[in-house]
């Protein structure tokens, strides 16, 4: 039986592309290089299978490559918001995707951030390293503390839910969320949460807010200027989520009038564009997208996109088509 003709377009866990080379035709990215629009575009034309990450933009225009040869993008990544779903779907192309096996790791990174942002962890470890450190006294670098606080998280499914395991069982904080539809009960009960009627109602709340809303167009800029300006003035944001959920100068001005306290960001809009404005302030933890990265997760996620094309092209329905 000929094996399916696969282009992966960056570097994976070498347990998944040997994988890769046991169940298809593949290609690998030796260098590892960000493909280009009119890569991406004959690697459509040229293979029967794409698969992605989050860093590849596959646009409407790059889904215009004629003649079309794939018939399935394998993502590399839970979330797809890089993929212009209905031009897929308008020509026809499976799309797939990696949940569940990067819920504790992101979660982890977002506690994280929380504390590095809390607790000015970023701008101490510059110090040192700098070699700017004159020794410890009673006012410096203090920062607020954590235990005891109230988070408020956007979005409640698995990752949010991990994220308060993490903040309610490890440090004492209370849980508030809001989510478009009702939570179990015994959901809420396990963690003593309550939910919020409205997105707003948990930012006048919370002294942290995290974010776990899925990138998608209805949450492009969810958090806008208006938004931020209901928050407490003591108040951390904090976002591995997606990096649009958040717009990028009105977070920046926020910051720069300390209308909130600080920020722990993992995710940012137009990644790895990064805004210069973020590099000149002190009060935001900057992380390059860790949320998932450690090697079991990784390698786990390579399986699970694996898994899925092999479904599809044994004709069946992959775990998780999301196309």
């Amino acid at each position: 039986m000929t094996k399916p003709k696969a282009l992966v377009t960056r570097r994976w866990p070498a347990p998944c592309e040997a994988r890769l080379r046991e169940h298809f035709d593949v290609t690998l990215n030796l260098d590892n290089h960000p493909l280009t629009t009119a890569e991406l575009q004959a690697a459509l034309r040229d293979y029967d299978v794409v698969m992605p990450t989050v860093s590849d933009r596959i646009t409407a225009e790059v889904l215009t490559a004629e003649p079309l040869r794939c018939r399935i993008l394998g993502n590399f990544g839970v979330g797809f918001n890089h993929i212009d779903m209905a031009a897929a779907k308008a020509r026809g192309i499976s799309v797939t995707n990696t949940p569940d096996v990067l819920t504790d790791c992101t979660a982890d990174i977002a506690m994280l951030l929380l504390l590095m942002a809390a607790r000015r962890g970023g701008e101490g470890e510059r110090l040192v390293r700098a070699g700017h450190w004159s020794g410890w006294h009673p006012t410096h670098f203090l920062g607020t503390k954590v235990a005891g606080k109230t988070l408020g998280l956007i979005g409640f499914g698995r990752i949010g839910q991990a994220m308060a395991t993490r903040a309610h069982f490890g440090f004492g904080m209370p849980i508030i969320f809001h989510t478009p539809r009702p939570a179990p009960a015994e959901l809420i009960e396990h963690f003593s949460a309550r939910q919020l009627g409205s997105l707003e109602a948990v930012l006048k709340e919370a002294d942290f807010v995290s974010l776990h809303c899925p990138g998608s167009p209805e949450n492009h800029h969810l958090i806008n200027a208006e938004r931020l300006a209901l928050m407490k003035p003591g108040a951390i944001l904090i976002n591995t989520a997606r990096g649009d959920v958040v717009d990028n100068q009105a977070l920046i001005a926020a910051l720069k009038a300390r209308t909130i306290r600080a920020a722990g960001l993992d995710v940012y809009e137009g990644e790895p564009d990064l805004d210069p404005e973020f590099l000149t302030l002190d009060n935001v933890a900057l992380l390059p997208h860790l949320g998932s990265a450690t090697t079991e997760t990784r390698v786990a996620m390579g399986m699970k996109v694996i898994d899925n094309v092999l479904a599809f092209f044994r004709g069946e329905a992959p775990p998780n088509q999301v196309v």
